[in-house]
């Protein structure tokens, strides 16, 4: 029996290579900007269901202790990993991104008609990545 088979779902969660990494390592990863600067983590990633890509990063930003606290959703092929901030890079500044599409906590996007992917995708058009 190879030593795969024998793996556990909780070492699969944990195993990381230089090109794969489980979805619950990505959420809680942090996120700067070129400058260094800290625009909040991955809260959460959207999967396209028929391709099995990421599509968004859900960024956690703002707000103190959960209150007042945004999800922003950004094209997931805006985010560069850097291991020297052991996190991910967007080429974007904190007042851009409190501009940007968001939501609540308590609130949910309406994503099944794909208008709300249209408008997130055309504000962060010019963003180059990194």
């Amino acid at each position: 029996m190879s030593s795969y088979a024998t793996q556990t779902s909780t070492d699969v969660n944990k195993s990381e290579t230089t090109s794969l990494i489980a979805a619950s390592k990505v959420n809680g990863t942090s996120v700067y900007n070129r400058q260094g600067e800290s625009l909040g983590s991955i809260h959460d990633v959207m999967l396209n269901k028929r391709s099995g890509q990421i599509s968004y990063a859900v960024m956690s930003f703002g707000g103190f202790l959960g209150l007042g606290e945004k999800y922003h959703p950004v094209p997931w092929n805006k985010l560069t990993y850097d291991e020297q901030y052991a996190g991910y890079v967007i080429d974007l500044d904190k007042r851009r991104l409190e501009g940007a599409p968001a939501y609540a906590a308590s609130d949910t996007p309406d994503w099944a008609n794909g208008t709300y992917g249209g408008t997130i995708d055309r504000y962060y058009d010019g963003i180059t990545t990194i």
